[in-house]
């Protein structure tokens, strides 16, 4: 069955954008509220009357602009930032002189925030506070000397345009460096699958062919040379390296975008794990189960009998084709534990830690891999000279598989 793609996006600063929107409508209905007390004040109400027409219109009409990062282009923040400094500039025009010395508001009032805000959302502390300087020369011209409250709001708006637009500076590059992690997560999962399946099938032929070949001799061993050569380098490809940052993980422009393949869920009901285990059974591996079906999901109980086959296979491997195995089955009522044990010489102290530097990760991925991404677990006990105890722990409700295919590979 095909797997799919689910594209999730993330963005720390989409809810910014939000708040802008409504912070603008609010405070333009405010200017608009605040010059209809204020009527019989002015000189000249109709130039103020010209000026709100058109702040409610331009607010109304711009919202799809400040809805994310990429439609708010550098070409409205500039006509959006004329329109707020030209309200300004036109305060004394409509104004009493009287009424403007006494620390009366310029006509858009406390909506020229907005402005330098989008400023500092799009752009960082940098934008907001070269768009803030803007606004506080307007305003000191506009007054003509600078009183202290005029410096007061200056400093005001100046300081947090410039705190807002650095925390988005910071906001975007923590959802780069999260939207990485998720990334090289999603991607070693991924490979953590292939080098299973690899483990499982492509390897164990290469192993053999090489075997053979040298037994055979001949153009026979030459083959199997070649054989050996292509296993070391496939081991090293399976157990590589980081994948490159990719350009969906740096372009935080609307958001961080992180792609994490599914496996499809083909299960049909829950699966008897006693059935999967008989097969392993023979003369020289004797099974213990319960008497009554030990059920799992079908994800859960296919990775840990493919978990008991690769312990298995590495009796077969690394104990002997005469040694014998046993495998033990309980059904606790939280989890099902399968334990393997072997009468073979046992695994030198260092001996593991040895073949995962070579790249031979039978038991890390094929053992334990399978059981971790399941939330299981595997222990391994092993004393020279005493054989090796394998004990498997699978919980009845795992969380959602990452299966894996075909059979189990040797440490």
């Amino acid at each position: 069955m095909a797997r799919r793609e689910r594209v999730m996006r993330m963005s720390v600063e989409q809810p910014l954008w939000r708040a802008l929107a409504g912070y603008r409508v609010l405070t333009m209905l405010y200017a608009v509220g605040f010059f209809a007390t204020a009527y019989d004040g002015f000189d000249r109400p109709w130039v103020a009357v010209a000026y709100y027409c058109v702040l409610f219109v331009w607010t109304l009409a711009t919202l799809p602009r400040i809805a994310n990062a990429a439609s708010c282009t550098k070409r409205f923040l500039a006509a959006d930032l004329t329109v707020a400094l030209t309200g300004i500039m036109l305060t004394p025009v409509a104004d009493a002189h009287e009424h403007i010395q006494s620390g009366g508001p310029t006509l858009p009032s406390i909506w020229t925030a907005g402005s330098v805000l989008a400023f500092a959302i799009k752009g960082g502390w940098r934008w907001a506070a070269g768009a803030s300087t803007a606004v506080a020369v307007a305003n000191l011209v506009e007054r003509g000397t600078p009183a202290r409250d005029t410096v007061h709001n200056v400093i005001l708006v100046w300081v947090a345009s410039i705190a807002i637009g650095y925390v988005v500076e910071v906001a975007r590059a923590s959802e780069r460096t999260l939207a990485r992690a998720l990334e090289i997560e999603a991607a070693t999962r991924e490979r953590e699958r292939l080098a299973r399946d690899i483990h499982d099938g492509v390897l164990q032929v290469l192993a053999m062919v090489q075997r053979r070949g040298a037994v055979i001799g001949g153009e026979a061993a030459e083959l199997g040379r070649m054989a050996g050569e292509q296993e070391v380098a496939l081991r090293t490809l399976v157990s590589g390296g980081l994948v490159p940052v990719s350009r969906a993980s740096e372009d935080a422009a609307e958001g961080a975008v992180v792609r994490a393949v599914e496996e499809p869920d083909d299960s049909t009901g829950p699966v008897d794990l006693r059935a999967l285990l008989a097969p392993y059974a023979s003369a020289k591996v004797n099974l213990a189960e319960p008497g009554a079906p030990v059920i799992l999901p079908p994800a859960a109980a296919r990775e840990l009998a493919a978990a008991v086959g690769a312990a298995l296979d590495n009796v077969r491997e690394h104990a002997g084709e005469h040694a014998r195995a046993w495998i033990l089955v309980e059904d606790e009522p939280d989890e099902v534990i399968v334990t393997v044990r072997d009468d073979g010489p046992g695994i030198p102290e260092g001996r593991l830690t040895q073949a995962e530097g070579e790249g031979r990760l039978g038991v890390a991925l094929s053992i334990r891999g399978r059981l971790r991404d399941l939330g299981g677990s595997a222990d391994l006990i092993s004393v020279p000279g005493q054989g090796t105890e394998v004990e498997l722990k699978m919980p009845k409700e795992p969380k959602k598989a990452k299966p894996s295919r075909g059979k189990a590979q040797k440490r």
